[in-house]
């Protein structure tokens, strides 16, 4: 089994599969100071209430963007389940150039989510990932890493206007029934989502303007469905783009590591 884990500013998620069966998934915060028991006992916990066991593991590949955190889960991977974990870096395998002007300057996880959406459609795209930051990533036609936007994501912006406007509060982050809202909740929820549907369409289309191009636009991460129902470019939304990218690369090198 092939333990896959994604780790972002906010949130770890982890995967675990038996070639390309999900076995389980699950989401836990990302703190910076966990340790390895402590993770180990929560992936343990995990796995039990789904009735899977860690010691069919045999396989772990990561990627992350939370330096502090490498350690615990190199140590976690080693120490616990006697696997040497492959992160998602500079030297591995990706089966795609990354035109970037510093390649190690580009975060782990925008790498996969490339990877899995060219792997899927084989075309120029655009993959969209609602993260803790938004990023857009292009890719182009031959499968290149070409670059692309980083804005600040929804649920920190949100909490930017939460913490300095004393007369505003949290919302659910869903859309309103207007924009024009008639209560202070859907306001804010008017201008957080419609704001950010059309933050990514505005950047969007002015990378089609430059590219010359109608890329294909795909879209991830924990708001993607939210926000992506109220833009008019985002085409596909693709919950597991991440994992999927996770299996991609552990399966390009295999030859580095032990089979399944």
């Amino acid at each position: 089994m092939l333990l896959a884990i994604d780790v972002g500013n906010t949130n770890i998620v982890i995967g675990l599969y038996k070639e390309d069966d999900k076995l389980g998934s699950w989401r836990i915060r990302t703190n910076e100071d966990v340790t390895a028991d402590e993770l180990w006992v929560v992936l343990k916990n995990l796995m039990f209430w789904q009735g899977l066991e860690t010691k069919g593991i045999n396989g772990v590949i990561i990627a992350c963007v939370v330096p502090p955190l490498k350690a615990a889960l190199e140590e976690l991977s080693q120490f616990f389940l006697g696997i040497s974990p492959l992160f998602v870096g500079p030297g591995i395998r990706t089966g795609m150039p990354i035109r970037y002007d510093n390649p190690r300057e580009v975060g782990a996880d925008r790498i996969v989510n490339a990877v899995a959406a060219y792997e899927k459609y084989h075309r120029e795209l655009i993959a969209v990932d609602f993260g803790t930051a938004t990023t857009f990533d292009y890719i182009n036609a031959s499968g290149e890493y070409e670059g692309g936007s980083i804005a600040p994501g929804v649920k920190i912006s949100a909490e930017a206007l939460f913490h300095n406007a004393s007369k505003l509060f949290r919302v659910e982050l869903t859309a309103p029934s207007r924009v024009i809202a008639k209560d202070t909740a859907s306001a804010i929820q008017s201008g957080i989502v419609f704001g950010y549907a059309a933050l990514v369409d505005g950047i969007l289309s002015r990378m089609f303007d430059e590219l010359k191009s109608r890329p294909k636009v795909v879209a991830t991460g924990g708001l993607a469905r939210v926000i992506s129902a109220h833009t008019k470019l985002v085409e596909d939304v693709e919950d597991d783009l991440t994992m999927d990218g996770l299996k991609i690369l552990y399966k390009r090198n295999l030859p580095a590591k032990k089979k399944q």
